[in-house]
């Protein structure tokens, strides 16, 4: 038997993003996808695609079982949020692809960065690390519309990047900062610092 496709938005601390959640899995947990325009998922998500032809539409983030919308900002969600919520919930009761293939990491942001992204080599604390991110971090970004990968550890200094709606949420810093940053230290006294890499 089919179960019927539910979709509903919920707002994120990101007041231009909305979330817009399944009751079915979209991607395997852990696994996120984000596109800022049309061109950029054009071969790897059908569904993304198709939203960034809505004129309103600036970013897409695609994770565990939610899709997180960025808006611009000359239009209110109260004008939107329905045709984006029936939209998101017809493609996939369609059963329309949402990703046919994972999307590289985006070459101009390594190289616009000031931290040597593709350099961490492997620490002993990487695992631990992970764990405590994948444990109590996680559940909470995910829960605001967004993600957060591990990137390495190096010097005292722990690099993860934020994507979704935690991408560049104003909110955002004051959880690294105050969140993550408490957590891993009281874990792990080797960590001095978490900063973040955006999108």
């Amino acid at each position: 038997m089919n179960v019927p496709v539910t979709v509903y938005a919920e707002m994120t601390p990101n007041p231009s993003t909305m979330k817009f959640v399944a009751n079915k899995y979209l991607l395997i947990t852990g696994d996120s996808a984000e596109f800022s325009s049309r061109g950029e998922a054009k071969g790897f998500s059908p569904m993304a695609e198709e939203l960034f032809n809505f004129p309103f539409v600036k970013n897409v983030f695609i994770a565990a079982n939610f899709v997180t919308i960025t808006k611009t900002d000359n239009v209110p969600w109260d004008f939107i949020n329905m045709e984006l919520r029936e939209f998101v919930k017809n493609w996939i009761g369609a059963g329309k692809d949402v990703l046919i293939q994972m999307p590289l990491p985006k070459v101009n942001e390594i190289e616009n960065s000031d931290e040597p992204v593709l350099d961490f080599s492997e620490s002993e604390l990487d695992d631990a690390i992970k764990s405590l991110l994948d444990q109590y971090v996680r559940p909470a970004v995910e829960n605001d519309g967004g993600a957060i990968d591990f990137l390495g550890f190096n010097d005292g200094k722990v690099t993860v990047r934020m994507k979704g709606s935690c991408a560049g949420c104003p909110s955002s810093t004051a959880t690294l900062k105050g969140g993550i940053e408490n957590l891993l230290k009281q874990h792990l006294p080797e960590v001095t610092e978490v900063v973040a890499i955006n999108g």
